[in-house]
């Protein structure tokens, strides 16, 4: 009887096919190429069986395109860069490819530089409403504000960084299901 159940379950399974290994081989590749263990995507898909390229290049695709993502640190920053550059090897001069993946790196910039205003303008908000309150209480300022101290800034912070990151997240979303499309018809 538990064979006959395991024979059972194992119909319903869903079966690995030649495709979802040789994608999975792709996104291999597509890792060793972001540790820098392969310098030539594009030389190293040509190296593959002709019938092979495609799934192949799909892997690979998908794992450039994953480490593609909002910089919150330096290294974020740099493996999205070398991602993009290794979507760019694989595209081999396709100047479309080429000008989404300029419009995913102006993303990746404008985000920074968005992100510093949000908070600047966050803290000069909490500031001035601290001075409000304290002219108001008949408080004369004691040293400089400091609106990181306040209890509204981690929440006000966290609710600002979530709306931010999720308009930047469906704007790369967007360009990277693009250049899936484009790389992988």
């Amino acid at each position: 009887m538990v064979l006959e159940r395991a024979a059972k379950m194992a119909e319903g399974a869903p079966s690995v096919t030649d495709d979802d290994n040789l994608i999975k081989t792709g996104m291999r590749i597509g890792a060793d190429f972001l540790n820098e263990k392969i310098t030539d995507l594009h030389k190293e898909l040509l190296n593959q069986p002709a019938e092979n390229q495609l799934p192949i290049r799909k892997g690979m695709a998908e794992t450039l395109l994953r480490n593609i993502v909002l910089p919150r640190d330096e290294e974020l920053e740099q493996s999205a860069a070398v991602a993009i550059k290794g979507i760019l090897s694989l595209a081999q001069n396709s100047g479309e490819i080429s000008s989404i993946c300029g419009e995913l790196q102006q993303i990746l910039e404008q985000y920074g530089q968005h992100k510093e205003q949000s908070i600047q303008q966050l803290e000069d908000a909490l500031r001035a409403q601290i001075e409000q309150q304290q002219t108001a209480s008949g408080q004369t300022e004691q040293g400089t504000i400091n609106p990181t101290m306040h209890p509204q800034y981690r929440e006000e912070l966290s609710k600002m960084l979530t709306s931010l990151n999720n308009q930047y997240n469906d704007a790369m979303t967007e360009r990277k299901e693009m250049i899936l499309n484009r790389l992988c018809p």
